[in-house]
């Protein structure tokens, strides 16, 4: 990683400069958005396949299938979209800590916004 160092200081103190904005910052982090999602992505298929695996012997059945029940159907589309939404929600947290080791900048808030209250 030493060998490294050179070039990271150097996009360091470009994503520390003052004339570098918010839209700069966003178009450098993007490359490790896009890669950390399909990564995400890879992982997220292979979890929820095992997980199903566990659960049933068969592959997940599809919505139209006629011969799935419905627990069965609406079971597999839950434990698939929770299984993909927190492989994503690491992966983006992996990558913008990733981004923020590099750089020393944060790729997003600061703080979590406040829900306004009607």
């Amino acid at each position: 990683m030493d060998h490294l160092q050179p070039a990271l200081g150097r996009l360091a103190v470009f994503a520390k400069r003052k004339w570098v904005g918010c839209a700069a910052v966003k178009i450098l982090y993007k490359p490790f958005g896009v890669i950390a999602g399909l990564i995400a992505a890879r992982i997220g298929r292979s979890a929820f396949k095992s997980l199903w695996s566990k659960i049933d012997q068969a592959d997940p059945p599809d919505p139209t299938t006629a011969e799935a029940t419905m627990p069965k159907v609406v079971g597999a589309a839950a434990l698939e979209a929770a299984t993909m939404a927190g492989v994503a929600a690491a992966a983006d947290r992996v990558s913008a800590r990733a981004f923020h080791y590099l750089t020393g900048f944060w790729p997003g808030k600061k703080k979590q916004e406040e829900a306004d209250e009607d």
